[in-house]
């Protein structure tokens, strides 16, 4: 491995000298916390309102959904096969990806010039970031593309640092799967790119191993092209809704604050130092490229209009280059004293974020705890908030919901049980009464919810319906008797979800096809 020379009396332009060997224990010991502090809480608050879905879209597998690509779906579709479709089965993987993430970052901290403490710390820094614990801490595509982007970080760290030209198949490789998780890494692969321009690694887009590995992530991704061409490109426009009307209005300043926050404020001096270390320090120039991808990207996402949590992924390098930096000052004579200084300052701000990024606490306890720290729920979404943020309320609720449900269904008579349909407003509602409602002999609900509209309404004749949460005006353009039969009346669950109306529908008015395709919600 080679590296620019330079004084040895500058701290931001000398290699290390530190022992270059990683501390496997330390890395191994954090991983294995993280995985642990999943493992012991992950039934706290019940199931997340898209692990519904994705368990629902696991039993339909397919190239492509709605809303995703298909790679985390058929992973699910794998697992719950094996070791069953519980709460604390599905969060398992997710758990590993977070702990796969910070193995990761210590060899990314390694490629940057980093010695044991710079790796640990590097380590301990992402183990400690409130939002990493957070996606990792239920099932979802977002786990896994943490782990597509920092895997792809550090195959083009490897090949900054070792110029092997085939190693750019090899991202080409992990990009494409990347790609059939989510599409977001497209970012990854424009940020890099426009990065490539911006500095010496322009080179190698001469190279012919970098067009291969284009071409392979091109072919990787083919099927699922093909499943969006074949279903009118429905991607683009969940994608447009989205940004239309369900993606809060956020400008940079926001952007950047929710950054701040959701990295841990206490991180903050980590990842920014490490930006402006691989902007400016003559010994990081050779990976000036990473410094760039994060600016672009950043840029990217806010003209976008995306949630914060897209940029997420883009932040182990910093972390990594903040750790390095951490460490060659702390080499110099009398500042020493800064390596437990900032370890310290890791560990309280992980001490304070937990539980608010796992479900550690009561909810009432939660609740106090947020106060005391003079912090209010929020969600990434145009949706009023009670007493938790989005990412927790949308736990809560659930098996309430489905029984209510049920007790409807059992009050009708055995001829209207027999042609009865449930049909749930969004893929939350329908994807929960799917999941519970084998325990009640529910029969299956559908949805005209972004997958469950492709998937139709089955065998449903629409004579008989139980709909929940649907507008009663939208009902009676449909239906002659539209009755309301209960109002729900759940704790701790978000607004528009608590207090869900249950009808019972009979009489069409127009054809259930005609009605069905109305009724389609991509977003």
């Amino acid at each position: 491995m080679t590296h620019d020379s330079s004084s040895d009396g500058d701290v931001l332009t000398s290699k290390s000298r530190a022992d270059r060997s990683t501390p496997w224990f330390l890395v191994s010991a954090f991983a294995l916390v993280h995985v642990v502090i999943h493992l012991a809480t992950n039934g706290n608050y019940g199931m997340f309102r898209d692990e519904f879905y994705y368990w629902d879209c696991a039993n339909h597998l397919a190239w492509g959904y709605v809303d995703q690509p298909p790679l985390s779906i058929a992973l699910l579709a794998g697992w719950k096969t094996v070791f069953g479709d519980s709460v604390d089965s599905l969060r398992v993987l997710p758990a590993l990806c977070g702990a796969f993430v910070i193995v990761m970052i210590a060899l990314i901290a390694r490629e940057l010039g980093g010695g044991r403490f710079a790796q640990a710390f590097a380590a301990l820094a992402v183990a400690a970031i409130p939002s990493y614990l957070g996606i990792t801490g239920f099932y979802s595509m977002n786990a896994f593309d943490l782990v597509f982007w920092t895997v792809g970080f550090y195959i083009v760290l490897r090949i900054v640092n070792d110029g092997r030209q085939i190693l750019w198949i090899w991202l080409g490789l992990v990009l494409g799967l990347g790609l059939l998780n989510k599409i977001s890494i497209l970012v990854f692969g424009f940020s890099l790119i426009l990065s490539m321009i911006l500095t010496r690694h322009r080179r190698h887009l001469a190279r012919p191993q970098f067009w291969i590995g284009v071409a392979l992530a091109g072919l990787i991704f083919l099927p699922h092209v093909i499943w969006q061409i074949g279903n009118g490109w429905p991607t683009l426009e969940f994608i447009e809704n989205a940004k239309r009307n369900k993606i809060a209005d956020i400008d940079l300043g926001g952007f950047l604050g929710a950054q701040a926050m959701e990295m841990g404020p206490t991180n903050l001096g980590i990842w920014v130092l490490g930006l402006l270390f691989l902007l400016i320090a003559r010994s990081m120039r050779r990976y000036q490229i990473f410094g760039w991808f994060f600016l672009i990207t950043l840029i990217y996402f806010v003209v976008q209009k995306s949630k914060p949590y897209y940029l997420f992924s883009v932040y182990p390098v910093l972390f990594a280059a903040g750790a390095v930096l951490i460490e060659r000052v702390a080499s110099l004579r009398r500042l020493g004293w800064i390596r437990p200084l900032a370890v310290l300052n890791v560990v309280i701000g992980l001490v304070i974020a937990l539980p608010m990024a796992v479900p550690l606490l009561s909810v009432e306890s939660y609740v106090a705890y947020t106060q005391r720290l003079g912090m209010a729920p929020s969600t990434s979404e145009n949706h009023e908030l009670a007493e938790l943020p989005q990412f927790f309320a949308d736990r809560f609720g659930w098996e309430e919901m489905v029984a209510e449900v049920a007790a409807v269904y059992e009050s009708l008579s055995d001829s209207d049980k027999a042609r009865c349909g449930i049909v749930g407003r969004n893929y939350g509602e329908t994807g929960a009464i799917n999941y519970y409602g084998r325990r009640y002999g529910l029969p299956r609900a559908a949805s005209q919810h972004n997958n469950y509209f492709l998937w139709g309404p089955g065998e449903m004749s629409g004579d008989v319906l139980i709909v929940v949460n649907y507008a009663r005006s939208d009902l009676e353009m449909v239906f002659e008797s539209v009755t309301l039969v209960t109002t729900l009346d759940l704790e701790y669950a978000m607004p528009y979800e608590a207090n869900a109306p249950i009808y019972v529908c009979r009489g069409l008015r127009i054809p259930f096809d005609e009605a069905w395709r109305m009724g389609k919600s991509f977003i």
